[in-house]
This record gives structure tokens, C-alpha cells and sequence, in this order.
């Protein structure tokens, strides 16, 4: 599991991270990949290969960080999308972006954002607003040298948020 706050590790026992002092007590509800998900790994019998979720498929926690901050860098420098986040605190955006996706991914992460479609919902996101950051997704992943299958198993992941983030 990790900080929602700043990202570190943390034991499964804690309440409060001793990096950066957030209490992970004032989460409206802790929710970790056990809590909702199937176990994604598990040891592999004779001639099966072992099963692993996406996140350790990817190569974790660095790779999603790094996907994000690229991610965030082509979102920032499109015309067609920047002006979504001319009044947000991007740290705090690619942190969340990034917990978000790790936990989607099947990480080992404590995730509690916002609802996407209350967080969306006065945006005026529009079906060009998503198809563009899904393109900036897939181009960053792309520049880190990720795999086109597991590319593909992101953008599905992503693209399930399609219908809350446009309020559909």
C-alpha cells in the first residue's frame, strides 16, 4: 500500500504515514486491491506461467510515475485539453493520477479519490477532451518502451472511465 499524500510504501497496519504525517484514517473509506479485486498473483503450478496483474506486468509503481508525469507533459502543451488545468495543482493532480492508475492497474495501493463523475461533471469534458488524453496515455507509454499488448490493456482500463468523466 502506499501514501495517497506522497507516495511511499507503507506496512498494512498503519494510520498515519510517518513520511508526511497523513492520516490515513480521514479516507472515507481505505480501499485496497483485496478489498474489491481478485488476487491478480499467485504462484504458478507446473507448466502454467505465473499470473500477475498489470501494475507488476508494467514494472510497477516507477513506471506509472513516469507514464504520468509524460502523460501530463503532452496534456499540458495541447491547446485542445491544457485549459483544464490552468487552476490545478499539478503535483497533486499526477499524484492522484498516478494512485488512481495503480490501483486501477491492480497495485498494491490505497486509492480515495473523488468520484470521476462529480470530479467532471461542471468540466465540460468533451468526447475530443478524452479521446486527446487518451492519445497523450498511449504516446507516453510509447516513449517508455511499453509493450503494445500491455498498452492495450491500459487504454481498455482507461477507457472504462469514458462514461463518468463525459457524464454519460
Amino acid at each position: 500500500m502506499y501514501c495517497p499524500r506522497c507516495g511511499n510504501t507503507l506496512p498494512p497496519d498503519v494510520t498515519t504515514c510517518p513520511s508526511c504525517r497523513y492520516r490515513l484514517s480521514s479516507f472515507h473509506h481505505r480501499i485496497t486491491p483485496s478489498d474489491s479485486q481478485p488476487t491478480l498473483k499467485r504462484t504458478a503450478t507446473s507448466g502454467e506461467k505465473q499470473f500477475e496483474s498489470l501494475y507488476g506486468r508494467l514494472g510497477g509503481k516507477d513506471l506509472v510515475e513516469r507514464a504520468v508525469e509524460l502523460m501530463y507533459q503532452k496534456v499540458l502543451s495541447d491547446k485542445r485539453v491544457s485549459h483544464f488545468f490552468t487552476h490545478i495543482d499539478m503535483e497533486r493532480q499526477r499524484r492522484t493520477q498516478a494512485l488512481f492508475l495503480m490501483y486501477a492497474f491492480g497495485g498494491p495501493v490505497a486509492y480515495d479519490g473523488r468520484d470521476l463523475r462529480d470530479v467532471h461533471k461542471h468540466m465540460g469534458v468533451k468526447e475530443k477532451h478524452f479521446q486527446a488524453v487518451m492519445q497523450h496515455l498511449e504516446s507516453a507509454l510509447q516513449e517508455l518502451a511499453v509493450p503494445g499488448a500491455l498498452i492495450q490493456e491500459v487504454l481498455e482500463i482507461a477507457a472504462s472511465t469514458h462514461d463518468d468523466v463525459l457524464g454519460l
